[in-house]
């Protein structure tokens, strides 16, 4: 069973147009609304594969309470924190070659006591999982060093903990020694404050975040593959894809088959990479399901091409987004993304 954490979750809804023209009105060639969030993608494609997931999330107001029936429709266990906030509703435009256009809301404030709820939440739940995967940003009123906290309580208790963060919330969780951490080639190149342009280079990136305390590091590196380094040295997977028609949640899927396959070794980095590559083939947020799946198609090997140039390098990585206090207290931080 994979207990999944989203600290900030959503309910999307994407359309399919045309093309995307400023200004203009514009006519869906189709539309749907999902369960959103990191880690309520995550159990979404567990439960796609057919294993056990229970969802741990805030819930405020309507759009709380509608994501809640979506993921139970799903056949997810929710396990719902309730917060005085509204949900955030998101908003995604998806052209035909690919390119997505997203527009994400900021989500509500926690305040101290739903924040320790959120923990506490956790804590009751998790007894019989076999991971616990931290998804996401963070909501405002949580602090970077919130899931580090999670991490530290959840490693007392015995648990297995992977991550799925950007900027400070990944570099802070890092001294907790979370057994996987799943970054993008951006959020990669973010953390260690420089360029990405060869698989190479992501290697080196991952090897510097294992020295930093991550036990395992599983980065995607868009069309090229995914790496997994980890006490073992590093793999690269990859997969033919034929067409991308929606990128949102292919990572969430990636770690979801990583997990399913039990987070260790060539076994789970396959599964990562062949759900990752049906994911994008799939509308809006639909999560692959084993029909969808092309294992056969998979290659992994323990040779990562190091001089391989990237298709989407990182030449500059982006700036970590600051730390901005609400209202003076040491508990309130910015969103991570």
């Amino acid at each position: 069973m994979i207990l999944t954490v989203t600290p900030n979750p959503s309910l999307d809804r994407t359309y399919e147009i045309p093309a995307l023209e400023r200004g203009a009105v514009l006519r869906a060639t189709a539309d749907r609304i999902d369960p959103g969030g990191k880690g309520v993608n995550v159990s979404r494609a567990v439960a796609a594969a057919g294993h056990r997931t229970l969802a741990v999330l805030p819930l405020g107001g309507p759009a709380g309470a509608a994501l809640a029936g979506l993921l139970r429709d799903e056949g997810i266990d929710v396990a719902g924190v309730p917060v005085a906030g509204q949900t955030r509703s998101n908003i995604a435009v998806a052209e035909p070659d690919g390119t997505l256009t997203k527009i994400n809301a900021a989500g509500p404030e926690l305040t101290a006591d739903e924040s320790e709820a959120l923990l506490a939440t956790v804590g009751e739940r998790s007894a019989g999982a076999d991971w616990i995967a931290c998804c996401g940003s963070l909501p405002r009123g949580l602090a970077p060093e919130w899931y580090a906290e999670l991490v530290a309580r959840a490693h007392r208790a015995g648990a297995r903990i992977a991550l799925d963060t950007s900027g400070p919330s990944l570099t802070a969780v890092l001294r907790e020694r979370p057994d996987v951490v799943k970054p993008n080639a951006e959020e990669l190149a973010q953390a260690v404050g420089r360029p990405l342009t060869t698989v190479g280079d992501a290697v080196t990136a991952a090897e510097e975040l294992r020295s930093w305390g991550a036990r395992a590091v599983l980065a995607s590196l868009g069309a090229d593959g995914q790496l997994l380094v980890d006490a073992d040295g590093a793999r690269f997977g990859s997969a033919p894809v034929a067409a991308v028609r929606s990128n949102v949640g292919a990572g969430d899927a990636s770690l979801a088959g990583f997990l399913a396959a039990g987070g260790t070794g060539a076994v789970a980095l396959a599964a990562a990479v062949a759900h990752g590559a049906a994911a994008v083939q799939l509308p809006g947020s639909l999560m692959p399901t084993p029909a969808d799946l092309a294992p056969e198609r998979v290659t992994v090997t323990a040779e990562a091409p190091l001089d391989r140039a990237l298709t989407e390098p990182v030449p500059d990585p982006p700036a970590p987004r600051p730390h901005r206090p609400h209202g003076g207290t040491a508990r309130k931080g910015a969103r991570d993304e």
